[in-house]
């Protein structure tokens, strides 16, 4: 799922943060004319698609706000970048149509596609690249926007080539520039990216009826090849079941991201339907507050891990759907290691050091947002740490203006609960302390450092040992990876198994 996709659920997904995004009220924004929520048994027929999401985004301009539902709308359909990931987490062209990297791995030369075009008709060239660029370092205002720091230098060697220069090797930066903060942009089109986003991708933004849906229209100028769908709308649901009924009458064709794993036997065995099951890289994290008391003990986050009984948690609130991981490192990561091992369940630990350190003479904030995922898990949470002798304030925060606000912003919580969407984000959510998790580990930021820094083998060695002493110091607990689970009708083509980049991409989806 794709929500700051917090999420950065932030970025947090932000997070799917994170799952992202819920924006209510009424009117619409963008383009006039047809549009409407685009309900599949009225809306275009054959080339007509709406896929049912959760995450509805505050804003359209992920610059400024952190979210994973922009990117998961935007990125890919109106906007692309200068490479992508695939479904095995290679890197492969997209704007960029080949590149070469220098001896020192500092500098990288890309050869750009010529006949791209923004939405408004200005060609897309190297110019905008190093436009995009120098934004992302200048005037973006998400934590993500950190990334891009390494970079030196952007130039245009001429319309179709580009050269970048980073201060020093860095084997993360030509990765990120496969998510949002490598999307391409004009100069001429960003003075209202919050409610007109112009890009160079398949799709065209049309229309956002707030708290209701987003339509996009196929692009008929596009570099590439041609989507089969002429207008999709994504169409919000706050209700599992809601949306669940929205694909039994058919008002939607697709459901993006199931809300409700045991409601799956409504679809299994019924040949109207194909279910998709997959991975994600969504790390459903139960985060503490490390810059504070009672959570900048040891002691009490070990006594969290070890009365969190994760596999009956899973069995409970996502019908055993998804997968135990015990780090912050998804299975389809190149340093993934299965870390379960180091905190099992044991209840008689964790009442031993709650009593040792008083924990549980003081209730602890568990602030959670309005997302299925997390109401449903909370639950289970507060259960599980109060058999352990924790008293714990449940508290649903309205997702995701005042849980980003509250919680990631103002990092005014005990603990929470979100999925971190975004690609290889253990960095971004633990290595910066002024991440809402508060986390500041010196030998492990030296660690990330030096990953980045090195060769791919010793990325890899490093990383996996960063991965271990943050589970280790049980910085957090990763609940479960999410699971990729979507329905649709039968005959939609292109669907991806597993959800692995912030995108949800529409220009592979067909009808057979």
């Amino acid at each position: 799922m794709k929500h700051t996709r917090i999420g950065t659920a932030a970025s947090a997904t932000l997070l799917l943060a994170l799952t992202t995004a819920c924006s209510a009220g009424s009117g619409t924004s963008g383009a006039a004319g047809s549009g409407g929520s685009g309900g599949a048994g009225g809306a275009g027929g054959d080339t007509s698609l709406s896929v049912g999401l959760v995450a509805e985004p505050a804003s359209l301009d992920f610059t400024k706000q952190d979210g994973a539902a922009i990117p998961q709308a935007l990125l890919d359909n109106v906007y692309e970048t200068l490479v992508k990931v695939d479904q095995q987490g290679d890197l492969k062209p997209s704007l960029a149509k080949s590149w070469t990297v220098s001896p020192d791995r500092r500098t990288y030369t890309f050869d750009l596609v010529d006949n791209a075009k923004f939405t408004d008709g200005q060609p897309f060239t190297a110019k905008d690249a190093v436009y995009s660029i120098n934004q992302v370092k200048k005037a973006w205002t998400i934590s993500l926007k950190a990334a891009m720091d390494v970079v030196q230098e952007a130039k245009a060697l001429s319309d179709t080539k580009l050269q970048v220069t980073l201060s020093k090797p860095s084997n993360d930066w030509l990765y990120r520039m496969s998510t949002r903060i490598g999307a391409m942009m004009t100069e001429k089109e960003t003075a209202d990216l919050a409610t007109k986003p112009v890009g160079t991708g398949p799709y065209v933004f049309d229309q956002w009826r707030r708290g209701d849906s987003i339509t996009l229209k196929a692009n008929p100028s596009y570099w590439g090849k041609k989507p089969y769908f002429q207008q999709v709308t994504l169409k919000y649901f706050k209700d599992p079941t809601a949306l669940n009924n929205a694909l039994l009458t058919k008002t939607i064709n697709v459901i993006g991201t199931v809300q409700a794993p045991e409601s799956l036997a409504q679809f299994q065995g019924n040949d109207a339907y194909e279910i998709v099951e997959g991975t994600t890289n969504g790390e459903v994290l139960l985060s503490m507050n490390n810059g504070k008391a009672p959570f900048n003990n040891l002691k009490v986050r070990q006594a969290v891990r070890y009365a969190i009984d994760h596999k009956a948690l899973l069995d409970t609130c996502w019908a055993g759907h998804g997968t135990l991981v015990g780090s912050f490192v998804p299975p389809t990561d190149p340093w993934y290691e299965d870390l379960t091992g180091l905190y099992p369940h044991d209840l008689a630990k964790a009442k031993a050091l709650v009593t040792e350190t008083n924990a549980g003479a003081t209730p602890v904030r568990l602030r959670i947002p309005s997302l299925p995922y997390a109401v449903s898990c909370g639950q289970v949470v507060k259960s599980q740490l109060e058999q352990a002798g924790f008293k714990v304030q449940l508290d649903q925060l309205e997702f995701p203006a005042v849980w980003l606000q509250t919680v990631f912003t103002n990092a005014d919580y005990d603990m929470s609960i979100v999925a971190h969407v975004e690609p290889r984000d253990l960095p971004a959510v633990f290595g910066n302390p002024k991440y809402y998790t508060r986390y500041d580990n010196k030998q492990l930021q030296a660690d990330l450092a030096a990953a980045d820094s090195g060769t791919p083998e010793q990325q890899v060695t490093l990383m996996k040992k960063a991965a271990r002493e943050l589970s280790q110091d049980a910085a957090g607990d990763v609940l479960f990876v999410l699971p990729n689970l979507m329905v649709a009708e039968k005959g939609i083509t292109g669907l991806p198994k597993n959800a692995i980049t912030e995108s949800f991409e529409l220009a592979d989806l067909a009808r057979s």
